[in-house]
């Protein structure tokens, strides 16, 4: 186990998946999973372990946030354990950031095994994924895990937009988009206040409203995950550059999307010099509390 050098440090991803456990089982059902490749257009097979994960960002010279998704009450599909998740972070820790996810549907006994993530396991955040988790952010099932999250100081990450996940199934595999308008997520913002919130990915069809929840919360930032940085949309450019320039995040969404296929487009962006940095690794380092080794 070696401890995190940031400077040495080429990016930051704060967005990618543990979609296989240690016994193979992955961690969406095969239609769903087979969508969600077609969709993103995945090369091969796409079952990375979460050492495979190390290796590879370690390769980078990049350090990841990594999580599962925990929908089982919609989907019946168990996740990947949040333990395993944080056991392979303690042991890549030069390259790995544990965060956890719970299904708000798991009530008290999910409050109890968060704060029993955070305590016991050195998870630094949670995962929620409104729509495929069936529930708007704002709805009170969630608050008391979130005043969990908040009380320990560790982050909220919030899917917003559309998703890959269905898409294409008959019926959207019954998952509704609906939950993921970033203006439920401004609810959340408003009645924790000292909650560190990260909306995922550019919000389409809701862009301005994510641009507008950021802006105005302080606690509130933008992850660049799930899209190719030559689609994002022209006010989410502008923005990073100018009124979120501290706020805006890298995040693949790996494995469906890479990283290097993501900082290649990224570098074809209109991003000022100054901002590049801050959006590659220094905002999530000072989100995330990261040090460098030696301080």
């Amino acid at each position: 186990m070696t401890a995190m050098n940031v400077d040495e440090l080429v990016a930051i991803d704060v967005h990618t998946h543990a979609e296989v456990s240690a016994t193979g089982d992955a961690s969406l059902a095969a239609d769903l999973l087979d969508a969600s490749n077609a969709y993103f257009k995945v090369q091969g097979e796409r079952k990375p372990t979460l050492e495979e994960t190390a290796a590879y960002y370690r390769a980078r010279k990049m350090a990841a946030v990594i999580f599962p998704v925990d929908a089982e009450h919609a989907t019946g599909t168990p996740p990947v354990p949040n333990e395993e998740v944080a056991a392979a972070a303690a042991a890549h820790s030069d390259v790995l950031i544990p965060f956890a996810s719970i299904d708000p549907f798991r009530g008290r006994a999910g409050v109890r095994q968060a704060r029993r993530l955070v305590e016991e396991h050195g998870v630094r955040g949670f995962k929620f994924h409104p729509s495929i988790q069936g529930f708007f952010p704002n709805d009170r099932i969630a608050y008391e895990l979130y005043a969990v999250i908040e009380e320990a100081g560790a982050i909220a990450l919030f899917h917003t937009g559309q998703t890959g996940i269905g898409a294409g199934v008959p019926g959207g595999g019954g998952i509704r988009l609906k939950y993921s308008n970033p203006l439920h997520v401004d609810d959340v913002a408003a009645d924790f206040p000292h909650l560190k919130i990260i909306l995922a990915h550019p919000s389409f069809p809701w862009q301005d409203e994510a641009l507008a929840v950021a802006t105005h919360k302080p606690g509130v930032h933008i992850d660049l995950s799930g899209w190719s940085p030559k689609y994002f949309p022209p006010q989410l450019v502008q923005y990073a550059n100018t009124l979120l320039k501290d706020k805006v995040l890298f995040g693949s969404d790996y494995p469906v999307l890479t990283p290097d296929r993501w900082l290649a487009d990224f570098a074809k962006l209109p991003i000022k010099d100054e901002v590049r940095p801050k959006i590659l690794k220094e905002n999530a380092a000072r989100l995330l509390g990261l040090t460098t080794s030696g301080s």
